[in-house]
């Protein structure tokens, strides 16, 4: 897949967020989200976003403050409270939403071809089913529309137990169908990158990008970043750069993709 475009200086100072969400830890989803609202907005009119499952609204705020329409889909009451009041605090409620509902709800809330963007981030994780799940997302995108998906990585848990000196929950993670690594385990599934790619193929939809998020974020100590001039801008930079590039991608904590509806 070819690298993904970065918006002009002039688009990220519209809409680039600060503070955690232009961290090492979320740039890259940042810069591919921006980069696809900035070719299908061209002259700014704003587009209407969900964000199925986007709690308290750590993109949904951003995305409405660059001018698009935003729904969040929420199944928890306290979180959709909190968004309403961050929105309120932003002079944002006219362009964010909340609606209580899970994700299998999403067609029926929203209706078909609703959204331009879809943002399911850190959701299929806990869906009963993966493939039918991403079936109704594809219902609900517009013609042109894109799905941004957000998923945890199986070959990051390998990793990480095997690192942790769990060798034998590295191998179960490794065979395991839903890449889980025992019963304490907190990720109810993980997904591989050609198992996503299939999921979404399945769907209809057609795959445009994948990238890994969080590299290597999550394995440097915060003290060494908060202490040394310059590391956190060359974190960000490295993240960057090893994000599309294999090997480095397929062994992320969490795996991005995004998808067009023809």
């Amino acid at each position: 897949m070819p690298p993904t475009p970065v918006p002009s200086p002039s688009e990220q100072a519209r809409a680039r967020p600060t503070g955690p969400a232009a961290s090492a830890r979320t740039a890259v989803v940042w810069e591919v989200l921006l980069a696809v609202l900035s070719e299908a907005d061209p002259h700014g009119q704003g587009l209407d976003v969900v964000d199925a499952g986007g709690g308290t609204g750590g993109f949904a705020v951003p995305l409405a403050r660059a001018g698009h329409r935003v729904t969040v889909v929420d199944p928890s009451p306290d979180s959709l409270a909190a968004l309403a009041r961050r929105a309120a605090e932003a002079g944002l409620s006219a362009k964010v939403a909340g609606v209580q509902g899970d994700l299998a709800d999403l067609p029926e809330l929203i209706g078909p071809a609703g959204a331009d963007l879809l943002l399911c981030h850190s959701v299929l994780e806990v869906v009963d089913d993966p493939a039918e799940a991403v079936a109704g997302l594809a219902t609900v995108l517009r013609p042109g529309g894109r799905l941004s998906l957000l998923v945890a990585n199986r070959a990051a848990a390998v990793l990480a137990r095997a690192l942790a000196g769990r060798p034998d929950e590295a191998a179960h993670a490794l065979t395991d169908p839903d890449g889980r690594w025992g019963e304490a385990d907190g990720v109810q599934r993980r997904f591989t990158s050609d198992g996503l790619c299939a999921l979404v193929a399945e769907a209809g939809l057609v795959v445009e990008q994948l990238h890994g998020v969080r590299v290597v974020a999550d394995l440097v100590p915060s003290a060494v970043l908060d202490t040394e001039p310059g590391a956190a801008a060359a974190l960000l930079a490295l993240e960057r750069a090893l994000s599309d590039r294999l090997p480095f991608r397929d062994v992320a904590t969490q795996l991005h993709l995004l998808a067009l509806r023809r």
